[in-house]
């Protein structure tokens, strides 16, 4: 009885353990996110869902690539998923659909291929990013609303996690 009493208590404090932990990484770590528009396709469709490491810019700085989530700097109610393309103090320039970065065009084999306008060149400020979306014919992004403030970050995101065949880790 003693026996089976200890083995019970254990149980229920793994699966308490368990549940503080899992409670603490999805509040406070990692949260999951819905891709509602054809923004970010070909990497990510409507509705893929994704894990964001909340942690992440509160440790270390956005660099080019990073795909992100932020508050939208419009309505902050809202959370937009892009993908940094210059950094403080980068030139950013599109012409020719092709980006430049500092004069130097960037491979982009995340794009969605298309048409898209000229923008730039500008330099990007201490305290601020250059976002767009991968589809740059179905993205509001950086070219329309402005440079986005860091402060706007909500976090990296870390993988695609359903649909369970378009799963992969960023």
């Amino acid at each position: 009885m003693e026996h089976q009493r200890s083995k019970t208590t254990w149980i229920l404090g793994i699966v308490g353990a368990v549940l503080i932990i899992g409670g603490i990484l999805r509040w406070g770590v990692l949260q999951p996110y819905l891709i509602p528009s054809p923004s970010m396709e070909p990497g990510m469709a409507p509705g893929d869902r994704i894990l964001v490491n909340r942690l992440a810019y509160r440790l270390w700085a956005p660099t080019r690539g990073d795909v992100v989530v932020f508050a939208f700097p419009k309505d902050t109610k809202r959370t937009f998923v892009k993908r940094v393309i210059a950094a403080e103090n980068e030139t950013v320039e599109l012409r020719d659909n092709q980006v430049f970065v500092n004069g130097n065009v960037i491979k982009e084999p995340y794009v969605k291929q298309g048409d898209y306008p000229p923008y730039g060149p500008e330099l990007v400020p201490v305290g601020k990013v250059f976002v767009l979306g991968d589809n740059r014919r179905e993205s509001e992004d950086s070219r329309e609303w402005g440079l986005l403030p860091k402060t706007y970050l909500l976090g990296k995101a870390w993988m695609v996690y359903y649909p369970f065949r378009r799963f992969r880790i960023f």
